[in-house]
């Protein structure tokens, strides 16, 4: 029993059982980035940011060019991904701050929870920002450890020594539920993070564990660590993010060397699309620049839209030895499914209901479809948008704020450019028939 677990004392396991999987139960790391988007990765397409290890861990497992996000802010798509549940259904419909007095509902079963009882090691090493009170803390959703910030790094009022842009508390970094460091610096986030995860997977590498590593970059206020600052051909938007291929880089190193990489299955997403929208008026122009953020390469929009480039971000599974390499496949996959996939290859039985679905045989080259053929596009708990196949409605405001209709066929129209409702009237109905309900 490593010093990283705790005593299983939640009342989550009753929902829960564990079933027969294998001799071994693969390790699960998640790496989960901040408003990165779709077009940031040189796998995807950007000619500038070099990701070399990126790329090559694509190469070497599956990229998936449907990944959907349930949630285009970061705590509603967060709550997503640990829940299998869109927002709406998971209790988290909102963006929470160093002000808030709730949190992600502790009735919810989390990946966490779930692995825990399975006698999982589990750890978050990075943004919670599911609840800013220590009532609301990762350990109460089934982490044994903890080592990051409670909400994003533009809720304070210092990223560095004398850096002040927004009016909150410095920025708290975390161990557990002991306050370690205010004001932490973004300049040394990724590369802190990086070695809190190398730590935990080495002492964890005897033992079945979960790391779910939520980086803080590149969200504003963005920054990078001198061995990188001045590095990228994009600025320092790309200095961030070629840190961030640094980071993945070391976490894939450090498995290869225990020799614990075909027991473990690594993934990589962002939790919503690129930042565009950065003429807030909170922000100071001296330290959050216009252009701080990335790209979302051909899709239309970015963080806070329901169009693509809100929700549709990079995805990257790696599995040495189970998933065949080099694939690229634009199936249907949601942040949703991770749940009940890890859950079926960890023999956990979850009997809750949930909204994703076990998509293990498709990854394994067990089937050819992801048997996922929509998407719902939530935002503030409304449902705005949905995709069925290749269409796609959304519901949005013209300049008389009344609504308007939308409707496009993403296999010709992957820009959403070509609004055709009137073309496709049935289409239409079925659609919103689906919406309503």
């Amino acid at each position: 029993m490593s010093f990283f677990k705790v005593i299983l004392g939640s009342l989550h396991a009753l929902a829960f059982s564990t079933v027969a999987f294998s001799s071994e139960k693969p390790n699960f790391i998640i790496l989960f980035t901040d408003d990165m988007g779709y077009g940031d990765l040189g796998c995807y397409g950007h000619p500038l940011i070099q990701t070399p290890n990126l790329d090559k861990m694509a190469d070497e497992g599956i990229r998936l060019t449907s990944f959907y996000v349930a949630s285009s802010v970061c705590s509603p798509s967060r709550a997503a991904l640990l829940t299998g549940k869109y927002p709406s259904n998971a209790g988290v419909v909102r963006v929470y701050n160093n002000k808030s007095t709730d949190g992600l509902p502790l009735s919810e079963i989390t990946i966490a929870d779930g692995l825990k009882a399975a006698d999982y090691s589990t750890a978050i090493i990075g943004k919670w920002h599911l609840g800013s009170l220590p009532e609301f803390f990762p350990m109460k959703q089934g982490f044994d450890y903890w080592y990051g910030i409670p909400y994003s790094n533009d809720n304070n009022s210092v990223s560095a020594p004398g850096n002040e842009y927004l009016s909150g508390p410095p920025l708290p970094l975390y161990q557990n539920y002991i306050l370690i460091e205010e004001g932490t610096s973004m300049e040394t986030n990724t590369k802190r993070y990086t070695e809190k995860a190398i730590e935990f997977i080495k002492n964890e590498k005897d033992n079945s564990f979960f790391l779910y590593l939520a980086y803080t970059m590149p969200h504003v206020p963005i920054d990078a660590s001198p061995d990188f600052k001045g590095r990228s051909s994009a600025g320092l938007y790309g200095d961030v993010i070629e840190e961030l291929d640094w980071s993945v880089g070391e976490i894939l190193q450090t498995l290869d060397k225990l020799g614990i990489e075909e027991h473990t299955i690594v993934i990589f997403a962002s939790d919503n699309g690129p930042m565009i929208h950065m003429d807030r008026p909170r922000y100071d122009p001296e330290i959050i620049k216009m252009w701080h953020h990335g790209t979302a390469g051909l899709l239309r929009g970015g963080k806070f839209e329901v169009y693509e480039g809100g929700f549709r971000v990079p995805a990257i599974f790696r599995w040495k030895g189970r998933i065949n390499p080099g694939q690229v496949s634009s199936e249907i996959v949601r942040s949703i499914d991770l749940k009940p996939t890890i859950f079926s290859l960890a023999g956990v039985n979850n009997e809750e209901k949930i909204d994703g679905v076990d998509i293990s045989e498709f990854l394994l080259g067990q089937n050819e479809s992801s048997q996922v053929f929509d998407m719902v596009f939530e935002h503030r708990g409304r449902r705005l948008a949905y995709r069925k196949e290749d269409w796609k409605i959304v519901l949005a405001r013209d300049q008389n704020n009344e609504i308007e209709i939308e409707l496009f066929n993403l296999k010709n129209d992957i820009y959403e450019r070509y609004n055709i409702a009137n073309e496709y009237p049935e289409i239409v109905k079925d659609m919103l028939n689906y919406v309503d309900r």
